[in-house]
């Protein structure tokens, strides 16, 4: 496993070694200078940054580059305490599980008959290939969206266009306008692009539900001779 600097010298954060190869250089840039400054600014203050900075990467960390199958793609963190952990829309296990994932389990049971899950950590997608990437991979305590246009955006768009590029055959679940505008970029000739809007109360109802991206998913990946993902959570 590789390391990279966070918010500082003294603070390091996993990096698995197939993204790094990757992506590693555009850490480097300036504007990922100026996010790190940010960071460590905010955090001196006192702001309470999650998700800590250990598993600021967890999501590329949890898949790495050549085992992506599913991206999807998130906004930003949860800004409670305790919830999130570096995965888009997942939580710890023993935290309740919030309104858009209670949606999108809903959906999952709709589809392929999955009973509703007892937690909503989803390290168990990320192992089998569901990349869960946030568009913006920090946020503070009960300010949604505070880190936003700081630096992550370019990031993540690099990463997008990295798999856009450098894999075949993958597919993108984007519920939402926002995570929709960040997959412009990929190529449907080459990927799967399934868009839905976004699993919140306020959206859900408007054709979330009734998407029936997780069995689309699965027979797009069968079809190119991938082994479709579990959707279940033990």
């Amino acid at each position: 496993m590789s390391e990279v600097a966070a918010t500082g010298d003294g603070d390091r954060i996993r990096l698995d070694p197939s993204w790094k190869q990757r992506i590693g250089e555009y850490l480097t840039h300036e504007d990922m200078q100026s996010l790190r400054a940010f960071l460590r600014e905010r955090m001196q203050k006192g702001a309470r940054v999650f998700p800590p900075a250990p598993q600021m990467f967890a999501a590329l960390d949890a898949t790495p580059f050549d085992k992506v199958k599913v991206v999807i793609l998130g906004q930003d963190p949860y800004h409670g305490f305790g919830q999130a952990h570096g995965l888009c829309f997942s939580v710890q296990h023993g935290t309740a599980v919030p309104p858009s994932l209670v949606n999108i389990f809903k959906e999952l049971q709709r589809d392929l008959g999955i009973p509703t899950p007892t937690h909503g950590c989803l390290d168990h997608w990320a192992e089998q290939g569901v990349l869960l990437l946030n568009a913006v991979l920090t946020v503070e305590e009960g300010r949604a969206g505070a880190h936003q246009g700081k630096g992550w955006e370019g990031f993540t768009d690099h990463i997008v266009e990295t798999l856009n590029r450098e894999r075949e055959h993958l597919v993108f679940l984007l519920w939402g306008a926002y995570a929709q505008a960040k997959g412009k970029m990929i190529d449907t000739a080459k990927h799967r692009v399934l868009k839905a809007p976004h699993p919140s109360p306020l959206s859900a109802h408007r054709g979330f539900i009734g998407c029936g991206h997780f069995s689309k998913a699965n027979e797009y990946l069968v079809r190119h001779g991938m082994t479709p993902i579990d959707w279940s959570l033990p």
